[in-house]
């Protein structure tokens, strides 16, 4: 499709009709509809996407980006669950969250309201796009919904699944739409939309989330990049650091709460690195520091890039610092603020870390794979959020909606 043949506008013009429709519906019974939906044609999404996938194995994407793209019939029920799931959390519309009386007589109260159209920018994994359209939905806003060309016959039949789902629920299909054409210029299109969209949010890799944020005309909260450490003090248990840098490392590289630097003590550096190197080294290119490498051999040497680099794949960058300070240094010279992690024995190195540390997600004696808003509780999510305007870290339903002021008088006017 080109720009020419496929307009954008009434794409936004039923988004903000269908968005006034549903803050007063019953949005569980929806969600509820769209899970058994999924569930009905997982068999016919998978074949869809599996595509999408066969086309990426012949371009010789990574193994790690092939895993995002991927859904199974596992990943459908997965999927379906977390919609069942998102049923049982608290309504985030029409809550109060303060109220007060003037001296006047007016009574103040501050309360939960949707945003209305919600536009979402996001690449290759297919299960975002029932993640946005879920969380929008229970939040009371419609979602238009722009994925990664790759991605496309997935995308497409995913939001068919769902449109029909809506209606067959009683809620206006245009609740959920997606922007069905690989032209770059409707993201253009989409982010300069302010008055007809409310809110953008991109979800991907450092490129797309620039993009977004360096030309949008339409407020944007910003998901971040995960360039995340994990940080073994000298008094740490290695056998637990071990563990956790990887899983950290190895469980999901490809997604953005995946280790892509491990930060060592010196002091335990040749006790440490040597076996946990040679047992991520079976899975993971390493590349590393002058005193990495003094004390495990098959390391390739870190350049600059490396530091500030999320690889999304199986490759770790290894450095061996002084001391809590000096990591602490690294991770804000390099670090994108999303997740980190301290393994120590030491409360006052935590507590050093812990507050010094600029991120969504301070971690102690933990893996950063645990930044996830299902994981945190919060239901599905839509993003973390490395910002710190509105929302910041695992982006659940009670950052999906915004607040209004609703006064209530008998009469008063103001002199």
């Amino acid at each position: 499709m080109t720009t020419e043949t496929y307009s954008l506008d009434a794409l936004f013009k039923n988004a903000r009709v269908a968005s006034r429709k549903l803050a007063r519906a019953d949005r569980n019974l929806a969600l509820r509809t769209i899970a058994g939906a999924l569930r009905q044609n997982s068999v016919d999404i998978v074949k869809k996407n599996a595509l999408d996938v066969a086309a990426e194995e012949k371009k010789g994407t990574s193994q790690a980006l092939i895993d995002r793209l991927t859904l199974t019939d596992a990943r459908m029920e997965d999927i379906a669950v977390s919609l069942e799931q998102l049923t049982a959390l608290p309504d985030p519309l029409h809550q109060v969250y303060e109220g007060w009386r003037l001296e006047n007589g007016l009574e103040v109260k501050k309360v939960s309201v949707p945003f209305g159209v919600i536009g979402m920018i996001y690449e290759s994994r297919p299960n975002v796009t029932v993640d946005a359209a879920a969380l929008a939905l229970k939040a009371g806003s419609a979602a238009i919904l722009r994925g990664s060309s790759n991605a496309l016959n997935s995308n497409r039949i995913l939001v068919d699944t769902m449109r029909a789902a809506l209606v067959e629920a009683g809620l206006p299909a245009d609740a959920i739409q997606l922007i069905d054409s690989t032209d770059r210029a409707h993201v253009t299109t989409l982010l300069e939309a302010r008055g007809k969209v409310d809110l953008v949010i991109p979800r991907g890799g450092a490129s797309l989330i620039n993009l977004v944020v360096d030309n949008a005309k339409v407020p944007v909260i910003e998901t971040g990049v995960g360039n995340c450490h994990v940080f073994v003090d000298a008094t740490a248990d290695l056998e637990m650091a071990d563990e956790i840098i990887f899983n950290a490392k190895v469980q999901r590289p490809g997604v953005c709460n995946s280790a892509e630097t491990l930060l060592v003590h010196k002091d335990v550096a040749a006790d440490f690195l040597p076996k946990a190197l040679a047992r991520l080294d079976e899975r993971v290119e390493l590349v590393g520091c002058e005193r990495t490498r003094e004390h495990y051999q098959h390391v390739g040497e870190a350049s600059d890039a490396d530091w500030e680099t999320e690889f999304l794949d199986y490759k770790l960058a290894v450095r061996v610092v002084d001391d809590v300070d000096a990591a602490i240094e690294h991770i804000t010279t390099y670090g994108s603020m999303h997740s980190e992690s301290i393994v120590t024995q030491s409360l006052q190195n935590a507590k050093r870390f812990q507050e010094d540390v600029d991120a969504a997600a301070v971690y102690v004696n933990a893996s950063t794979r645990f930044t996830d808003g299902f994981v945190f509780g919060f239901g599905a999510e839509i993003g973390i959020s490395t910002q710190k305007l509105h929302a910041r870290g695992p982006m659940g339903l009670n950052q999906m909606v915004t607040h209004k002021y609703l006064i209530e008088g008998d009469g008063q006017i103001r002199a």
